[in-house]
């Protein structure tokens, strides 16, 4: 990423145009503190419906709703100056038709200020994807591992071993390239087949347990730096532990608070020191 200083955000087009040349660095986030430490080293924050699992405490994403999304999407918004920011459309808010979808998604234009939205699907979602691109939402997609479809799909299992599940995710990737998306997400599918999708489809691939290969990166934060241990899967790489350093700082304040070491003088107010 060039280190000149720009004037306004990475907008969708910038992104669009990254197809193929150098990679898109992409990060979750969730929080005006945490987009502030973010924001100058990625193009792309997204605001997703991970949050779910990993600030609330969720079994999957599927309980997340629209005024969540919209919560954190605006803290997020308000913490940072110049990526791109992207906010998930939640479960039940967009899948029933493409009216339902472009209420929810101008919503979250709206209120949060964001560059675009994400949903998940393939060519189910094309004509949803058509339907909000041509109003001028952007779009990025998300194929292949879609977790708001875990119970469908049987769990959180890899995709794309078997011939007849590798055809139906690349008929999928190009369905929503075609529709208008200005990129798409490739999660949890076999290297081949995430390679296969970014030679084909002409929109950047950002993946998530994908390919080297593919147009961008994107990871959650939290197990990024150690600060989620539900369950760490296999693409992820810690960078950090700072859930170990969180808790060795509470282990410290709490000896200090026991042994009356804290607060010292230094903390005080009207004590001479």
């Amino acid at each position: 990423m060039s280190t000149v200083r720009r004037i306004g955000r990475v907008s969708t087009p910038e992104i669009k145009a990254r197809k193929g040349g150098d990679p898109i660095v992409c990060l979750t986030a969730y929080t005006a503190p945490m987009a502030r430490r973010l924001d100058s080293h990625v193009d792309l924050l997204l605001v997703g419906d991970s949050l779910g699992v990993v600030l609330y405490g969720f079994d999957n994403t599927l309980p997340v709703t629209l005024e969540m999304m919209i919560a954190h999407g605006a803290a997020v918004r308000r913490g940072s100056e110049r990526a791109c920011l992207v906010v998930d459309l939640p479960f039940g808010s967009y899948q029933e038709s493409p009216a339902v979808a472009y209420r929810a998604a101008a919503r979250l234009m709206a209120e949060t200020g964001c560059s675009g939205v994400k949903l998940e699907g393939g060519r189910e979602m094309a004509a949803t994807v058509a339907f909000l691109v041509e109003r001028g939402i952007p779009v990025m997609g998300h194929v292949g591992l879609t977790p708001q479809s875990v119970n469908a799909l049987g769990g959180y299992r890899a995709r794309g071993r078997d011939p007849e599940q590798r055809q139906a995710i690349m008929a999928d990737a190009e369905a929503i390239a075609a529709a208008g998306a200005f990129s798409m997400v490739i999660e949890g599918v076999i290297e081949p087949l995430a390679r296969a999708i970014t030679e084909r489809v002409a929109v950047p691939t950002i993946g998530i347990g994908g390919s080297p290969a593919c147009d961008g990166q994107v990871l959650v934060i939290d197990d990024l730096i150690g600060m989620f241990d539900g369950f760490t899967p296999k693409f992820v790489k810690r960078y950090a532990e700072i859930g170990d350093q969180v808790a060795a700082a509470a282990a410290a304040y709490a000896a200090d608070v026991k042994a009356r070491r804290f607060p010292a003088k230094e903390h005080l107010y009207g004590v001479e020191s």
